[in-house]
């Protein structure tokens, strides 16, 4: 079971181009060189799955022609990951379903503080319609088609009815966690996800070894870097480097760049032939 995995956004959390920055980076024509923030769609097993949903979800679901979800998936509770979430209101209303979202406990308890008016009882209408599942990195998780939630009716005046689903209880897919941390101090844990023989790392600048061995036997892995030196919560270039040589896949993709590292075609030139920049809408 092959899975497929498009990269939505590429960037870091400042976008690029970044507001007020007229650097080459942000000033390329390479369309390449134009990164919303980091977010990937993965295709697997029939489902379909956002890993992460940032402020450019909107944009990067009407670019890719998004029409149908059956999960979200997401690494951590920083804005640039989460930032996009209201907008899953109109999957709500197009596919009649809530939207299931996969996350650690620490999230969840962020979204109810960021989103509060999305669990708070009574319902305001019209709010998103989320399904929380908690997870962690003690091993592999199921991930569920949306085929068989519970019907979401919009009544005018009410909000939605919340209708039994007397069809198809719906496939899954398992998942496999790995957690990184976003702080050498192990502050903030961060989850990437492997599916079948691709494995979508970002926001890590730690990963035990025990970590890494689950990473075998891969086709393609991505990791983040943000500029060619240290920093405090992402990789450097040579961490990233030394993170795909340990990994071994058979293609390493450098994703949640910022204008700091070069513009894509000169960056391209600089890396090992196995190792490339990613870019908006690479398919892998």
């Amino acid at each position: 079971m092959k899975a497929k995995l498009t990269i939505l956004g590429s960037g870091t959390s400042s976008g690029i181009p970044m507001i007020g920055c007229s650097c080459p980076v942000c000033s390329s024509t390479d369309p390449r060189d134009s990164r919303l923030r980091a977010s990937a769609l993965v295709e697997y097993g029939g489902l379909t799955i956002l890993i992460d949903c940032g402020p450019d979800f909107r944009q990067q679901a009407l670019r890719a022609g998004l029409r149908h979800l059956d999960a979200i998936l997401l690494t951590h509770n920083h804005m640039d990951h989460v930032g996009g979430l209201d907008d899953t209101r109109a999957l709500n209303l197009c596919e009649s379903h809530p939207v299931n979202i996969y996350c650690e406990k620490y999230v969840e308890d962020s979204l109810r503080h960021t989103y509060a008016y999305a669990f708070a009882e009574p319902k305001y209408q019209g709010a998103p319609e989320w399904h929380m599942h908690t997870i962690d990195a003690g091993g592999p998780f199921k991930v569920w088609s949306n085929a068989g939630d519970e019907v979401l009716q919009w009544e005018k005046g009410f909000g939605y009815r919340h209708l039994e689903n007397k069809g198809s209880a719906g496939k899954y897919v398992e998942v496999t966690p790995i957690q990184g941390w976003h702080h050498k101090t192990k502050k903030l844990s961060v989850l990437g996800y492997r599916f079948d023989d691709i494995a979508y790392l970002t926001d890590m600048n730690l990963i035990d070894d025990c970590e890494t061995a689950k990473l075998k036997g891969l086709r393609a892995v991505t990791i983040n870097c943000v500029k060619p030196g240290p920093h405090h919560s992402h990789f450097s270039l040579d961490e990233a480097l030394e993170f795909f040589e340990k990994v071994g896949a058979e293609e390493s993709y450098i994703t949640h760049l910022s204008h700091l590292l070069p513009p894509h075609a000169e960056f391209e030139k600089q890396l090992p032939p196995h190792v490339h920049p990613a870019y908006d809408g690479l398919i892998i």
